[in-house]
């Protein structure tokens, strides 16, 4: 078939939904007034970066599309070891581990497999730029790695992990994507807020400047679509984001905690594995530990930096795969709607786990249920989206890939997301 229609998908990493204000966001809030609004936007779980590209990317839960979190436990030499999913080379290590990479089609896959053209700027993790397409459909052009089709190498964009590489970024999607005779899918992954956020105090000063610079890059990208496609019948426009943030009140090594209590082997043991998500964990048992759940579920709900535990069967209710070798037990962090310092609401306890990440108090983190950290925000432009409207009803990371493909003519039946209303 032939693909007659565009789509492009604009993403300001960790921006929470609360936060497009007239002050902090003048051209998003200003693209109100010509998009359609999602005020029920909701993250997948866990609250990741990675996690949610692949949903996006596939329309689906983790439980269908087999990337369960930012870092995940894969058993290698006959034992769990956790590891981040961020590093190019973690895609060859799932596959070896469990024989596929994603376990669905991508949006790259299928726009390719009807005859179109895919391609995936981003400035985030390796990991998560990697996950829009794993097995080389389309393009990925990414500032440490860029490939073709077939997985070819390409040069990569060679650009900072910074607000300045997410400009540069821009400026290459603007000259390279947006012009006549472009690809039929394309999407623009910018690293700010998030990038930054980790790292300083929600509302500072510091933040406020990586916002203004993701928000100046979205509103170009937004005009230049205008630009071409005055009356948005050709070309399906999606500005959003794939998560929020909390501000982080306390670090917890719970990989530390259940060695305490009796319930790990020790530090080096894995037949207890912790993967840490930033305000959540996810815990893999190994055979010989099966027995141990009940314990650990038993003392997890009654530690104090602990919000919420959900484990075996109950775990699809969070989107999450139930079986042997993946997550037995989902653990969130307390939460709080206290505000900090700058006045920004919002708080959770962070995590270490078998595997050690950064977590910085009093700022920025995300992966669990907070409020604010499953508060992305997402507003789209096209035929169907009449402009300065806004839609209550609930939806979700997996909702955008469906919407890409129906404004395409393409079938999104198998996906657990439907179309945007």
């Amino acid at each position: 078939m032939i693909i007659t229609k565009r789509a492009v998908v604009v993403i300001c990493d960790g921006l929470r939904a609360d936060m497009i204000t007239p002050d902090w966001t003048p051209n998003l809030w200003r693209l109100k007034e010509r998009f359609r609004s999602f005020a029920n936007h909701r993250s997948v779980f866990p609250s990741t970066t990675r996690t949610n590209a692949a949903s996006l990317a596939t329309g689906c839960y983790p439980a269908r599309h087999g990337l369960e979190g930012n870092a995940m436990a894969l058993e290698e030499d006959g034992r769990f070891e956790v590891l981040s999913v961020g590093p190019p080379g973690f895609r060859d290590r799932l596959e070896k581990a469990r024989g596929r990479t994603l376990t669905m089609p991508t949006l790259s896959e299928r726009v390719t497999g009807a005859g179109g053209r895919a391609v995936v700027y981003s400035n985030v993790s390796p990991g998560a730029a990697m996950f829009h397409d794993p097995d080389g459909h389309g393009f990925i052009y990414h500032r440490s790695f860029s490939q073709g089709p077939g997985r070819a190498v390409l040069d990569p964009l060679g650009i900072a992990h910074t607000a300045a590489g997410d400009t540069v970024l821009t400026d290459r999607f603007l000259d390279e994507v947006l012009i006549p005779g472009g690809p039929e899918y394309a999407l623009i992954w910018q690293c700010e807020p998030d990038h930054t956020q980790h790292a300083v105090a929600l509302g500072s000063p510091e933040h406020l400047a990586v916002i203004a610079a993701a928000d100046a890059n979205a509103g170009r990208i937004a005009d230049r679509v205008e630009e071409m496609d005055p009356t948005g019948e050709n070309i399906l426009l999606l500005v959003g984001s794939d998560h929020g943030h909390e501000t982080t009140t306390e670090i917890v090594d719970l990989d530390e905690v259940l060695v305490a209590a009796g319930l790990k082997d020790g530090p080096d043991s894995r037949e207890v594995a912790i993967a840490p998500q930033g305000t959540s964990v996810t815990i893999y048992l190994a055979p010989e530990a099966m027995e141990r759940e009940g314990a650990i579920v038993a003392f997890l709900m009654a530690h104090p930096a602990v919000g919420g535990v959900v484990h075996g069967a109950d775990l699809a209710k969070l989107g999450m795969p139930v079986g042997e070798g993946v997550p037995r037990i989902a653990v969130t962090g307390r939460v709080t709607d206290a505000a900090n310092e700058f006045g920004v609401k919002g708080g959770s306890v962070a995590f270490q786990g078998t595997l050690k990440i950064s977590n910085n108090q009093g700022c920025g983190q995300h992966g669990g249920l907070g409020t604010y950290e499953q508060s992305p925000f997402a507003m789209a432009r096209g035929l169907l989206y009449r402009g300065g409207t806004e839609s209550g009803d609930p939806t979700s990371t997996v909702d955008l890939a469906p919407t890409i493909l129906r404004h395409l003519g393409l079938d999104h039946a198998d996906m657990d997301g439907a179309p945007l209303p």
